[in-house]
């Protein structure tokens, strides 16, 4: 075809313009490699806003991560009385679900008539099932005394009761987000989870009335409550509101004239996140006399000193556990918790993380009944979503019994993580899983809040 030189010249110039800008003319370029960002997870272990501590002047790489806990939408009532009684609290996590522990047990006490653990654990149930609704401590003890069936709701309880397992029958889940080094509320957003036709229909033994305004010598009053809750340990970061959903509830309690006409009695007591403090706590609880203890913070370690508890005729009633495997735990009916099981977070945990779109994820577990419990039940969940065998990698660790003085180690791990190519990595534990952010940052692995700075 002819073409005329002032064609060939537009043509020349043309190619030159596009010469300057790809380097070539009518050769396709390479396209510029780009980095995979890795999203980083996390549970009811690690989302806290004490959590970026832990990894000290590396706090910036919780950037951007995400996950999900047991929590409802706390009215700002009951946050403001829990800084009455801590006004340095941060953190809320569970502080709901011990104050409710608490006062179950008071209330549970006070329909018994009695603070024998036995006649108490037989009332616990039935305290949030088929009764009058009462909703304060005020309340709720009033009708209690009168010998009233009740059916208590508050912050962590609202749809349903507890199951014959003693524990919620539905629960909230929230998505949380760390924007920067904080949780950033205005993005945590409220999933309901659970069956209500799950709560239990069992009528508890009726109620006794108090008569009078005197202690009954025969009630064995008064009631006393054991601290098992992490002060120490790997679990410490989650201990303030625990502590504080706690110690408010027992200042209520006795504002509302006590169990039994006498004001209900705390023993502290540190579960350390290990079996061998906590061990040592409950054979304190045992020699002092107390009757019901609230905890442990993680779910092994209340596995752990379950036998010990059992043995002595006590009840064990934990704000925080959440392993699958303590609903079916051999408990002689002396095991509760206001924390949902995992079976329950599983769904929710999956569903926040395939809404990012991730091809390939990793799963890094603390290994104890709560890391490898909630671990399966998310790989069952993706499982179940089309994520197979090739697109889920499970990884664990070894906490120990003191992490501070002997660090975990991830180093060959992380590099596991980088050669499988997982673009989504769930962390499920407590303070000491800093260790695994540090490791995979260490290893090269891009991580979201590296690679957006």
């Amino acid at each position: 075809m002819y073409m005329s030189r002032g064609s060939r010249t537009a043509i020349l110039a043309v190619c030159a313009t596009v010469l300057l800008a790809t380097s070539a003319c009518g050769e396709e370029q390479p396209e510029e490699a780009t980095t995979q960002q890795v999203r980083l997870y996390g549970t009811d272990g690690n989302m806290l806003n004490s959590y970026p501590e832990a990894l000290q002047d590396r706090a910036g790489l919780v950037d951007g991560m995400k996950g999900t806990t047991p929590l409802t939408p706390l009215p700002d009532n009951f946050k403001n009385r829990l800084r009455s009684v801590d006004p340095k609290l941060t953190d809320y996590l569970y502080s709901a679900e011990a104050y409710d522990a608490v006062l179950i047990s008071a209330l549970a006490a006070q329909l018994a008539g009695s603070t024998d653990p036995a006649d108490i654990a037989k009332q616990i149930v039935g305290v949030t099932n088929n009764g009058t609704s009462c909703t304060t401590a005020s309340q709720c003890l009033r009708l209690a005394r009168q010998g009233t069936d009740i059916e208590y709701r508050s912050v962590s309880i609202t749809r349903a009761g507890f199951t014959e397992a003693g524990e919620p029958a539905t629960a909230s889940y929230a998505t949380l987000h760390f924007d920067g080094q904080q949780l950033n509320d205005a993005k945590t957003e409220f999933v309901g989870a659970g069956d209500e036709a799950a709560a239990s229909k069992k009528k508890p033994p009726k109620a006794k009335r108090q008569d009078g305004n005197f202690p009954d010598p025969n009630s064995g009053a008064p009631l006393v409550l054991g601290g098992l809750l992490p002060k120490t340990g790997d679990l410490a970061i989650a201990n303030p509101p625990i502590a504080a959903g706690a110690a408010l509830a027992l200042k209520e309690i006795n504002a509302a004239g006590g169990v039994l006409s006498e004001d209900v009695v705390w023993i502290d007591g540190d579960d350390g996140t290990s079996p061998t403090v906590a061990k040592a706590t409950v054979a304190r609880h045992i020699d002092a006399g107390v009757h019901v203890i609230i905890g442990a913070g993680g779910s092994g370690i209340s596995a752990a000193v379950l036998p010990d508890v059992v043995d002595a005729g006590l009840i064990l009633f934990s704000p925080s556990n959440t392993a699958a495997d303590l609903t079916e735990a051999d408990d002689k009916g002396l095991y509760f918790r206001t924390a949902p099981p995992d079976s329950l977070q599983g769904r929710a945990l999956a569903d926040v993380i395939l809404r990012d779109g991730p091809q390939k994820i990793a799963i890094v577990a603390r290994a104890d009944s709560y890391g490898k419990g909630l671990q399966e039940v998310v790989r069952a969940e993706l499982e179940r979503a089309g994520f197979g065998g090739d697109k889920v990698k499970l990884l664990g660790y070894e906490p120990g019994e003191d992490a501070e003085a002997a660090p975990i180690n991830f180093g060959e791990g992380a590099k596991q993580i980088k050669q499988f190519g997982a673009d989504a990595v769930l962390i499920i534990g407590f303070s000491e899983s800093a260790a695994v952010i540090r490791a995979l940052a260490d290893a090269d692995v891009p991580l979201a809040a590296l690679t957006s700075s």
